[in-house]
């Protein structure tokens, strides 16, 4: 059964919504071109000098570390009024980091206050306080994507149960963490698809090898309960068994000691040690009888306690998830009766199975914003549409989807690869009507709006990442960039089709990285000598300070351009007549998984 729309949360209004994305936008415009350069080309084209009249020690000071952690948590009030003091007014150049620091976390999703509280979002559509999941889901995947996987599980089974659905559609679904865990947890019916065949085959063999993985850890839950049952008991027995022996022997020692001084003068040849240590004896033993009888007892009275306990994970997971495992090995003896009817629940949960056998379907097929579901997915019903880190384009067309299939009753998107979106006015000779990734909304298509591919790139750092002093790679940027100098002014190459690649970690020195470049981009390494390699080495190792700085500052601004992503696509729904609530929601620990905030929406 579905629940009333009025119980969800407050949501942002459209108007407050499009209000920030004008705000976002208007900021950019001064800032987008520190993030519109490549670091390619940061030597060829001198960004440096020509962006930024500051030192780089200056904004590494600020921004480095402590220095961002502080900049990040100065109030916002402190800002007022100076964000036009940024940049210069004349030569665009950013001279103020302090100001540009608080710019960007004003322009920031946490201080825009546009986003639903994960925890809220939860308690809403169950309508009573969430208890989170006990399961630990990082013993089959790794840590990343079990956080990942976690959390958004709940949201999208909540969402379902608001919705009175048991289908999903998992667009992106890569290796299918996400979608086996949805089915074997929460006995939902997902259809995974993926464009990569290889993808869908590797999902079909890690669910089959999944659903073992989860017998073994019912099995090792089984047995750790077990123990702790039984371990309890067994200890409080040992314990009063030597309690009660200490109280024997302090008794007997007592008796002992009355014995001696009565008797002191009657005959030098009694042995009262010895009877003594034989009274002793003889009551452990009849002490500890006593107690080995009571935790037979004990034991047995908690079968029950057993039972439920160990078989209470089983009851997560779906009859047809995991195969029956026998109780032979904890039930020496079984009445006929009790055979016969574990016989016919097998024989039943056999039969549910066949029934009912795609619980979990990884598909094969190219998704766009034109794609029928209907020819993919024979058996479509309502359900709910998923993705969990879609690449380009296939987050904004998932958002297409659900506003156009009257079956899809919400959604739950998680985007990323953000330099993969196609944009409308990035080629101006290709403007084009179409259902490009950016922008979606009206606002900025009026507006002509576009970030370019090395802002989308630089869009997909992470800041918080770097917040907490995991640093960026300068080292191998810096290879590359002076590697760039080399190929113009040495081969007189400004462009080209080809890529390096991951040469870097592959390289034990500088020359050896310009060698193995030189060669993957089909260019005549011979002609330059060791000698001349290390030369540009040298010209530039100094200005290395000056690339670590710019990317810091790319740092500081990606997550003002993933706003400006993010809100293109929920004022995108706030257009629509069809949609009832929508919002963005929080479910990731940005450190552990950057790209953390889901579109979510959910139809009249």
């Amino acid at each position: 059964m579905s629940r009333s729309l009025g119980s969800l949360p407050p949501e942002p209004a459209a108007e407050t919504v499009a209000s920030r994305l004008g705000a976002v936008a208007q900021f950019l415009r001064r800032a987008l071109p520190l993030c519109q350069a490549h670091t390619v080309e940061f030597y060829t084209r001198g960004l440096w000098e020509q962006l930024v009249a500051l030192s780089p020690e200056t904004v590494l000071e600020a921004l480095s570390g402590a220095g961002l952690l502080r900049q990040q948590q100065r109030p916002l009030e402190e800002a007022a009024g100076t964000f036009s003091n940024v940049f210069c007014e004349n030569s665009q150049k950013l001279v103020n980091v302090q100001f540009f620091a608080l710019a960007a976390k004003h322009h920031s999703l946490p201080s825009l206050e546009v986003c639903t509280p994960l925890e809220q979002m939860l308690g809403a559509l169950s309508g009573k306080q969430h208890e989170r999941c006990e399961i630990k889901t990082d013993e089959f995947m790794n840590y990343k994507k079990s956080h990942e996987v976690q959390m958004m599980s709940e949201l999208i089974d909540s969402i379902a149960n608001f919705c009175g659905v048991k289908q999903v559609i998992d667009l992106g679904s890569g290796k299918g963490y996400l979608s086996s865990f949805l089915s074997m947890q929460y006995n939902l019916k997902v259809y995974g698809i993926d464009s990569s065949n290889t993808n869908t085959y590797g999902a079909n063999e890690r669910n089959r090898k999944l659903k073992k993985h989860w017998r073994a850890y019912q099995s090792r839950a089984r047995a750790n309960v077990r123990g702790q049952v039984l371990e309890e008991p067994k200890d409080r027995a040992v314990q009063d068994e030597m309690k009660c022996s200490a109280n024997i022997s302090e008794k007997l020692l007592s008796t002992k000691n009355s014995l001696l001084s009565q008797d002191q003068m009657a005959s030098s040849d009694s042995v009262p040690l010895e009877i003594t240590g034989a009274l002793t004896d003889s009551a452990m033993l009849k002490t500890r009888e006593q107690t080995e009888t009571h935790l037979v007892a004990q034991t047995q009275s908690d079968g029950n306690k057993i039972s439920e306990n160990a078989f209470s994970l089983l009851n997560i997971l779906p009859a047809d998830a995991v195969e029956a495992v026998s109780s032979s090995k904890y039930n020496v003896e079984l009445c006929e009766e009790e055979k016969e009817q574990r016989k016919m629940a097998s024989i039943k949960a056999k039969a549910n199975k066949s029934n009912d056998s795609n619980i979990y379907l990884p598909l094969t097929s190219y998704i766009t914003a034109e794609t029928e579901l209907r020819d993919i997915i024979t058996d479509l019903e309502d359900c709910i549409m998923v993705g969990l880190h879609t690449c380009g384009d296939l987050a904004p067309n998932t958002l297409r989807i659900f506003t156009a299939k009257p079956e899809i009753k919400a959604v739950c998107s998680v985007g990323c690869c953000y330099h993969l979106l196609t944009e409308e006015f990035e080629n101006q000779k290709d403007c084009s009507p179409g259902l490009w990734g950016f922008p979606m909304c009206r606002y900025l298509k009026e507006e002509g709006w576009c970030c370019g591919r090395n802002a989308r790139m630089s869009a997909c750092l992470a800041l918080e990442r770097v917040a907490v002093s995991q640093v960026l790679p300068t080292e191998s940027l810096f290879y590359r960039a002076v590697l760039q100098v080399i190929i113009e002014e040495c081969y007189g190459v400004i462009k080209s089709d080809r890529h390096v690649g991951k040469i870097f970690s592959k390289s034990s020195s500088f020359v050896d990285y310009v060698r193995k470049s030189l060669k993957k981009l089909e260019l005549d390494e011979s002609k330059l000598p060791d000698s001349c390699i290390m030369d540009y080495y040298e010209k530039y190792k100094h200005r290395m300070i000056e690339l670590e700085a710019f990317n810091m500052l790319k740092v500081v601004l990606a997550p003002c351009i993933e706003v400006l992503l993010l809100l293109d696509r929920l004022c995108y729904l706030k257009e629509k007549d069809n949609i009832a609530w929508s919002g963005l929601v929080k479910l990731f620990d940005p450190v552990k998984s950057p790209r953390c905030y889901a579109v979510v929406a959910l139809k009249k």
